[in-house]
């Protein structure tokens, strides 16, 4: 009878395997390399990737009711607004309103006044980026307003077509209502550019 050579062969030799080195160091780049990107993603989407709508005219002509724009949601976090920035905002922090785009006119600490259609602030008349005819609704401005420490009084460049600070339900704006700075027009292409 003759047995069957079966089972595990003990007396193999045992050779140990080399590990390729410049192959593991390729991966370890690929690797790195994917991961450094992600995160440059993420970092652009959440900080400078907002796009929103301008919504009316309460912002022509600098931005139309057709606009598309780039929101940076980061540059607040390292700095306040300051004056004659164009930001994106929640009024009164409501998360289920549109986004609102106005101009900054008062920071904090400025008082701001509208007398005989003029906007005064700090007492002299705003010599800023925006240009405006008389003021014909001066609204609650009608009385000095003092900006409080995270307080911000914006305006729509079309002063006569605007829901802005003067109006009691919008007021002044608190920083932690500001959604981020618009830099940027994405459409229509007729107008992309930076603002």
């Amino acid at each position: 009878m003759r047995r069957r050579k079966s089972g595990l062969n003990f007396n193999r030799s045992h050779e140990k395997k080399k590990i390729n080195f410049g192959i593991v160091r390729e991966v370890l780049t690929w690797a790195i390399e994917i991961a450094i990107v992600l995160v440059l993603a993420f970092v652009l989407v959440y900080f400078v990737g907002l796009r929103t709508s301008v919504i009316g005219r309460s912002m022509e002509p600098t931005l139309c009711g057709t606009d598309e724009i780039l929101v940076d949601r980061f540059v607040y976090k390292l700095m306040d607004p300051r004056k004659d920035d164009i930001i994106v905002f929640l009024p009164n922090g409501n998360e289920k309103s549109h986004y609102y785009v106005k101009r900054v006119i008062g920071v904090p600490g400025d008082t701001v006044k509208i007398v005989d259609g003029r906007i005064l602030v700090n007492g002299e008349e705003y010599k800023g980026d925006l240009e405006y005819e008389a003021v014909t609704d001066p609204g609650i401005a009608e009385e000095e307003i003092t900006l409080g420490t995270d307080e911000f009084f914006v305006l729509g460049d079309n002063l006569d077509s605007s829901e802005d600070s003067r109006y009691p339900n919008i007021g002044n704006i608190s920083k932690s209502y500001i959604i981020g700075k618009a830099w940027a027009i994405v459409k229509p292409r007729t107008r992309m550019g930076v603002i």
